[in-house]
């Protein structure tokens, strides 16, 4: 069974209801596409949460190791990362909801899992639907965003 992408009206929900998005391999270089993407998608409203170890922060936000390090729930993970590291970062994703947080909070799924334009790992993104979560692959999350927007 090939994977397909959601359609434009579940798009267009999940870009309303996402509010927090965890990009994961967001470059603190600006020319860098990750960075570019970040950056729009901050401008128009949302909460940007940088996932790359080393890096204290990027655009202004504190910048966690790795998702598991976030100490709130995030809405989407937009993964930045070459198709070999997609399995490893939707495990991260699954494992989210059943971890215990120090001040005994509970770790929430993602909503959902974006994987950047150029990406592909179909099986990961049979996982992570398996999983419960919305699952788009091969899409650039700001082209989207603009597009859905101004249909």
């Amino acid at each position: 069974m090939k994977f397909e992408n959601p359609g434009d009206d579940a798009l267009r929900a999940l870009l309303k209801t996402a509010r927090t998005i965890a990009v994961v391999g967001l470059s603190p270089q600006p020319a860098r596409p990750s960075y570019r993407v970040a950056q729009a998608m901050q401008h128009y409203g949302y909460r940007i949460v940088p996932v790359r170890p080393l890096v204290d922060e990027v655009l202004g936000e504190k910048a966690y190791a790795s998702l598991a390090d976030i100490p709130f729930p995030v809405d989407l993970v937009d993964v930045f990362r070459a198709a070999e590291h997609v399995p490893a970062i939707v495990e991260q994703c699954l494992a989210l909801h059943s971890m215990q947080r120090p001040s005994s909070t509970l770790h929430h799924l993602p909503a959902a899992i974006w994987i950047q334009e150029g990406i592909v790992h179909e099986a990961a993104a049979r996982e992570a639907l398996a999983g419960g979560m919305t699952v788009v692959m091969d899409r650039c999350l700001l082209k989207e965003y603009v597009r859905l927007k101004t249909e």
